[in-house]
C-alpha cells in the first residue's frame, strides 16, 4: 500500500487535431468549464494531422484562466532544451504561471530522423533526457552567476543566458517505463507520467519502489515526486473491464489507485465532450470523498 497523501487532481488527454482546429480548442475550454486541473495534449511533430502542440498551448492559454496545461509529453529529441526552457517559462508567464512540463525520452525514430532529429540508442535517449533536464533548470535560473553551462554526451551548453524564470515553480514529469528512466525520474523530476494501457500488473507498485529508492538516495523525500497516470476508459450500464462500466465502478477503481498505488492526478485520454463531462463532473467529485474518507 503506497499513498503519498497528496491532493487528488484530474485532467484530460486530448489530441492537438487539425482537422476542425476551433472545435479542438473548444474542448479545451470546456475542460476548465467543467473544473478539470489539467489540459494535455499529446506531442507528435511529425503527425501532419496534428497542430504543433506548444503552438496550441500558447492559443489555449490565451483561451483561458485557471486550468494548468503541458505537453503529454514533450518531444523532446525535436525540440532543443535551452530554446524549450525558454518556451516554457515564457508561456509560463504570460499564462499566469499555469504551465508544467511533461518530457520524453523519445520514441518513433524513423519519423524523428525524418524530421531531422537524431537517432539515439536507447542508453544515449535517457541520458539526452537527464542533460536536457539540467539545461531547462540552468535557463530557468534567472538568478545564479554566469551562463548555461552543460557539457553532456548529446547536449553541450557553454554560456548561453539564462532567463526568463517562469512565473511558479514548474514541474517536470517524466514519461518513464524502464529501470533507467524510473531511476532518473526519482533522482531529478517532478512527477511520473505513465499511462494504465503499457503498463502490466505490479508495474505501478515496482515503479513507485524503484522511484522511492532513487530519490531516497538522492536525499528526497518519496512525497516530491507527484504520481500522474493517463487513463482511458469507456462509461457504461455494465462492467467490460477496467473503466469499462457505470460511474461507480470508475470511482472504485480509481480510489483504490490513490489509496493503494500512490497516483494523486488522473488523466483520462478522451476527445469526447460528452465523457469529459461525466468524469469531471460525477467522477472527480466522487474519488475525491471516497479517498479523503479512507484516508481519515
Amino acid at each position: 500500500m503506497t499513498d503519498y497523501g497528496r491532493p487528488l487532481r484530474f485532467g484530460s488527454f486530448m489530441t492537438p487535431s487539425n482537422v476542425d482546429a476551433a472545435a479542438t480548442v473548444a474542448l479545451a475550454v470546456l475542460c476548465e468549464e467543467l473544473g478539470l486541473d489539467l489540459v494535455t495534449f499529446q506531442d507528435h511533430p511529425y503527425q501532419p494531422g496534428f497542430l504543433d502542440t506548444w503552438t496550441l498551448l500558447s492559443f489555449v492559454a490565451a483561451r483561458t484562466s485557471r486550468v494548468h496545461l503541458s505537453a503529454n509529453v514533450t518531444n523532446l529529441p525535436l525540440r532543443p532544451p535551452a530554446v524549450l526552457g525558454r518556451s516554457v517559462a515564457s508561456l509560463d508567464r504570460l499564462s499566469g504561471g499555469r504551465i508544467e512540463l511533461g518530457l520524453g525520452a523519445g520514441a518513433f525514430w524513423d519519423a524523428i530522423e525524418a524530421m531531422g532529429g537524431r537517432r539515439l540508442s536507447p542508453a544515449q535517449a535517457v541520458q539526452s533526457l537527464e542533460e536536457a533536464i539540467d539545461v531547462v533548470r540552468q535557463i530557468w535560473d534567472g538568478d545564479a552567476r554566469g551562463g548555461v553551462r552543460v557539457d553532456g554526451e548529446i547536449h553541450r551548453v557553454h554560456g548561453a543566458k539564462r532567463g526568463p524564470s517562469p512565473a511558479h515553480q514548474v514541474e517536470i514529469w517524466l514519461g518513464a517505463y524502464k529501470p533507467r528512466m524510473l531511476s532518473l525520474t526519482g533522482r531529478l523530476a517532478d512527477g511520473w507520467l505513465p499511462s494504465l494501457s503499457y503498463l502490466q500488473p505490479g508495474d505501478l507498485q515496482a515503479g513507485n519502489a524503484a522511484i522511492d529508492d532513487a530519490a531516497t538516495q538522492a536525499g528526497r523525500l518519496p512525497s516530491q515526486v507527484r504520481r500522474l497516470l493517463n487513463i482511458n476508459g469507456q462509461f457504461s450500464s455494465t462492467s467490460g473491464g477496467t473503466l469499462q462500466g457505470p460511474v461507480a465502478q470508475w470511482v472504485q477503481e480509481l480510489s483504490e489507485l490513490a489509496v493503494l498505488d500512490g497516483i494523486d492526478t488522473f488523466i483520462l485520454a478522451s476527445d469526447d465532450p460528452d465523457t469529459l463531462r461525466r468524469f469531471a463532473l460525477e467522477v472527480a467529485p466522487a474519488v475525491r470523498e471516497l479517498v479523503s474518507s479512507e484516508r481519515a
